[in-house]
């Protein structure tokens, strides 16, 4: 399941999101590097000032995780970014080895020069960790959010993100096979949450707009990737 739809609306509120003790990550276990392995990345297109943002951020996920990136030049490369695209997005994993290579693997259509470096790492962290085998935490098998439907359809098929019902579906609603996931109780924290307001669940559950790693992000990929 590819991510190449993400879009967070900025403007969104948020009350502050439950706390659990059981938060977990979740990951796509036949989409997983090995522990220790050499992820190579290339820059398809882009300025100096987005190629820096992307090295600059990305590797809080390898300070933490046994794996190495290495940027070299295109094509023959596992990830490949480009920053002409609409949106934001990453394949998951190790899928990318099955992509094209004139093709990217991940964009980042929102790193503007006037993008905030706030801005810059929040999108550049969620979309290394798609990249990493991570999911969208709301799409966790085990996920407790009880949606109120309706409000998510009515707020995502407007500006700004125009999504239809299919890819509401597949972004928002569409939970991975739990056989296919490692992970358990979902994150509220995670920097994979989309943000959630109030209004979209029945229960009065929901999720900020997260710009860090939470301490299960960390504990998880640490575990994952030894």
């Amino acid at each position: 399941m590819a991510d190449n739809q993400d879009k967070w609306c900025f403007a969104w509120y948020a009350a502050p999101a439950p706390s659990s003790t059981t938060a977990k990550a979740a990951l796509v276990k036949d989409n997983k590097w090995q522990p220790g392995d050499t992820i190579t990345i290339s820059f398809i297109d882009g300025t100096q000032q987005q190629k820096d943002l992307v090295q600059r951020f990305c590797k809080e996920w390898t300070d933490l995780a046994n794996l190495t990136f290495s940027f070299q030049p295109p094509p023959n490369t596992d990830i490949r970014i480009s920053f002409r695209y609409s949106g934001s997005w990453s394949v998951i994993g190790t899928t990318c080895r099955s992509v094209p290579k004139n093709q990217p693997t991940m964009n980042f259509g929102w790193l503007t020069p006037n993008v905030t470096d706030e801005e810059a790492r929040r999108v550049i962290l969620h979309e290394f960790g798609h990249a990493l085998g991570l999911i969208h935490e709301h799409q966790n098998p085990i996920s407790q959010i009880k949606w109120n439907k309706p409000a998510v359809i009515h707020d995502l098929s407007g500006p700004p993100n125009m999504w239809d019902a299919q890819t509401i579906e597949h972004n928002m609603f569409e939970a991975y096979p739990s056989n296919e996931i490692a992970g358990t109780t979902l994150d509220w924290h995670s920097i994979m949450m989309y943000p959630i307001p109030v209004s979209w669940t029945l229960d009065g559950t929901s999720a900020g707009l997260n710009d860090d790693l939470s301490a299960t992000d960390k504990t998880f990929i640490q575990q994952q990737y030894p």
